[in-house]
């Protein structure tokens, strides 16, 4: 799939995808702004920043205009925050790209941050932590990397906490949004069946005039680890939720797709090690699956379940008996291209959608500087060896990279402890 990238004078990065039989377009703002680039007081200001930017601009002083607005045009329309961005979009029939793109350009650049609206979303937000908190699935997420990462950006709670929530103002919005929301720091991604030529009218009627600023960084991760480490939080729930984490490399790193394939091997798909062990043969969970999740300058492979809770330390002993399987034995060569061809199958699917499309080329570029397509891709994924996963899982797989975090009906952490371990 071709795209062309322009970058106005400002430093503002633009992404074109033509899908030429694509009747859909999308529209995606994204900002080097998230949780690591916060201070601790401001906790989760990049996330109820996103919020607000939807409650009214100028034009549309109200949440309703904006909501009604696109609503009539029949969009889907969303905004995300994580750890290193910030996104916003709307996806539309390609004939209303202009009316969509107007209201994204106008709530990511002229959101007026009214004060009543401010403090009646704090409320929202203080719900929405609620809600994550009472999802064991979601929180055992956001256990793991407090338990990788401490008191730190990367350890901290991409929403905050209810105390940063309920203490921001005003200022602090405008104060972040000024260090952060900066041409420099902005791409915009434009992806369906669109006119090149329009997209870039639109866009520089709308951001040409802002200048270029000095952009804030984000913070950098210390890693600290010596031992196997495990975070448990008691819950009186019918099954325990689970994640084991071992520390593997940051998204820079010419490995990861090894890692892609290593943790497809353990827990991507039906036909995956750990489903067939867990759900087919001991009938212990419903869920299983392994992913390498990287960040710019760190990362960490896990493996998330829900189990029976009668039977948590048995599952845990599984799970590491099949990560030192693969330091130990070399993955038969059909189970590796079975693999492969899953993850590439899977990215293929992904490149059906304009707003996946969207996604996929914007945050290459936001994250890496480089956007590589979907062959050079397939080609780095068909390239991995049996003996680089061996080493990988080699390299990853010890017992001072560790971590295993639970929210289930248990009180001490040290049993699970004492299993924790590949000797």
């Amino acid at each position: 799939m071709k795209f062309t990238k322009t970058i106005l004078a400002n430093g503002l990065r633009v992404i074109t995808v033509p899908m030429k039989d694509n009747p859909t377009v999308t529209v995606l703002v994204l900002v080097e702004a998230g949780s690591k680039y916060e201070e601790k007081r401001v906790s989760g200001i990049s996330h109820f920043l996103e919020h607000m930017c939807f409650k009214g601009t100028a034009k549309r002083p109200k949440a309703i205009d904006i909501s009604k607005g696109l609503d009539a045009l029949g969009s889907e329309y969303n905004a995300f925050t994580a750890q290193e961005y910030t996104g916003y979009y709307a996806k539309s029939d390609a004939r209303h790209f202009r009316e969509v793109a107007d209201v994204i350009f106008d709530i990511f650049l002229n959101s007026t941050f009214p004060e009543t609206e401010l403090e009646k979303e704090k409320g929202v937000i203080v719900e929405e932590i609620n809600m994550y908190r009472d999802t064991p699935t979601r929180h055992v997420q956001d256990l793991v990397m407090t338990l990788l990462y401490g008191d730190q950006a990367a350890g901290w709670n991409i929403a905050g906490d209810k105390d940063t929530v309920e203490n921001m103002q005003r200022v602090d919005f405008l104060a972040y949004k000024g260090a952060h929301y900066l041409p420099e720091g902005m791409i915009i991604v434009v992806a369906g069946q669109i006119d090149e030529s329009e997209v870039l009218a639109e866009v520089r009627k709308s951001f040409d005039p802002i200048p270029r600023g000095h952009k804030a960084g984000k913070l950098t991760t210390v890693e600290k680890q010596s031992s196997p480490a495990v975070l448990l939080e008691y819950k009186k729930t019918d099954q325990t939720h689970l994640v084991l984490a071992a520390r593997s490399l940051d998204l820079m790193s010419p490995k990861t797709p090894g890692l892609s394939v290593l943790s497809a091997i353990l827990g991507g798909g039906m036909s995956s090690r750990l489903f067939q062990k867990l759900r087919e043969e001991m009938g212990v969970g419903y869920y299983v699956r392994a992913s390498n999740d990287s960040y710019t300058d760190h990362g960490f492979l896990q493996v998330s379940a829900g189990v029976d809770n009668r039977r948590v330390a048995e599952v845990v002993g599984v799970i590491l008996e099949e990560c030192k399987r693969l330091t130990i034995e070399e993955v038969p060569a059909e189970e590796l291209h079975k693999v492969q061809e899953y993850l590439i199958g899977n990215m293929k699917l992904s490149h059906e959608s304009s707003d996946d499309v969207a996604g996929y080329f914007g945050l290459q570029e936001l994250l890496k500087k480089k956007i590589e397509t979907l062959e050079e891709k397939a080609g780095e994924i068909r390239a991995v060896t049996a003996k680089d996963i061996m080493a990988l899982a080699r390299e990853i797989f010890q017992d001072q990279k560790l971590n295993l975090a639970l929210v289930g009906p248990f009180e001490s952490s040290g049993d699970f402890l004492k299993i924790l371990k590949f000797s």
